[in-house]
């Protein structure tokens, strides 16, 4: 058994206020602001919810109502990630399973519409929370996905989280079994993955056509 660091106290419950990045905005996501912007972003995009709780939304009405049930829903920070080049919503994200009495909470719900997915607006959407929770005091910030969804495990490894393990017949989805993968990072592991972070966002990493020079991993 390992003790708390004496000078540790439970951080508190993450502020509802925007986060501000080079090439991304955080914002907490509104219904009003940023449906309009949600609603065009994922039209057509059904592939998305694969993973998601919501089956795929009935055209904009229906994007609009998942906007607004993940907004209003009480104990969650969800944020729209906003790109700068653009003022336009892209997708959301939220911090969850928050307990400060512990220092731990989660980055879950990522719903990244086509666009914003794969670009170095969606990875320091990321960046933000991990520097928003550990410059708090929090100290495991976790990450969980359906075990067959592979691209949700790639970014757990690529933002340098560590998989924990396998929850299997965690929850029932959509009809199907889900097992469950658990990643986490931890307040000592932050600095360096910040490092890493920061590097990879710097715009002396990205070309003309704003492609990568050097990966994150």
């Amino acid at each position: 058994m390992v003790d708390l660091p004496a000078d540790w106290t439970a951080p508190p419950f993450p502020p509802r206020q925007p986060l501000d990045g080079q090439w991304a905005r955080l914002e907490p996501l509104d219904l009003q602001r940023h449906g309009d912007d949600l609603a065009a972003a994922f039209r057509g995009a059904d592939a998305v919810w694969t993973w998601l709780p919501p089956v795929a939304p009935a055209g904009d009405a229906g994007l609009r109502a998942i906007v607004a049930d993940v907004a209003e829903r009480p104990g969650i920070l969800p944020y729209a990630v906003v790109e700068r080049r653009t003022g336009r919503a892209g997708g959301f994200l939220t911090i969850m399973e928050i307990r400060p009495a512990d220092g731990v909470a989660e980055i879950g719900y990522v719903a990244f519409a086509p666009g914003l997915q794969r670009t170095r607006e969606a990875t320091e959407a990321v960046f933000l929370l991990l520097r928003q929770l550990f410059g708090a005091g929090y100290r495991r910030v976790e990450w969980k996905c359906d075990n067959d969804n592979a691209p949700s495990r790639r970014a757990a490894a690529r933002f340098g989280f560590q998989y924990e393990g396998l929850f299997r017949q965690h929850m029932a989805r959509k009809g199907r079994n889900r097992d469950t993968a658990w990643f986490s990072m931890l307040d000592h592991e932050w600095p360096a993955c910040e490092r890493v972070f920061a590097a990879w966002l710097a715009p002396e990493n990205f070309d003309g056509a704003g492609r990568q020079r050097a990966s994150l991993r």
